[in-house]
């Protein structure tokens, strides 16, 4: 299973999803499911665009974990 720690980083890095998403120019309603892990997958320039304005590396938003 994968989990997206989206909201962790956000909470560090002291931004709200909606100033992200206007950032990495994605809808609000995209970022909140990619937020909640509801999303089947996310493309690598998203996951790129995520991790240069959080300045953080893609493990760090996303886990994997045993069912």
């Amino acid at each position: 299973m994968i989990i997206v720690n989206l909201d962790v980083m956000l909470a560090k890095r002291k931004m709200s999803s909606g100033e992200l998403a206007q950032k990495i120019d994605i809808t609000p309603a995209n970022l909140s499911i990619l937020k909640t892990g509801k999303a089947k997958a996310i493309r690598f320039s998203t996951l790129e665009a995520i991790c240069r304005e959080l300045d953080c590396q893609p493990g760090d938003i996303l886990e994997f974990r045993e069912e």
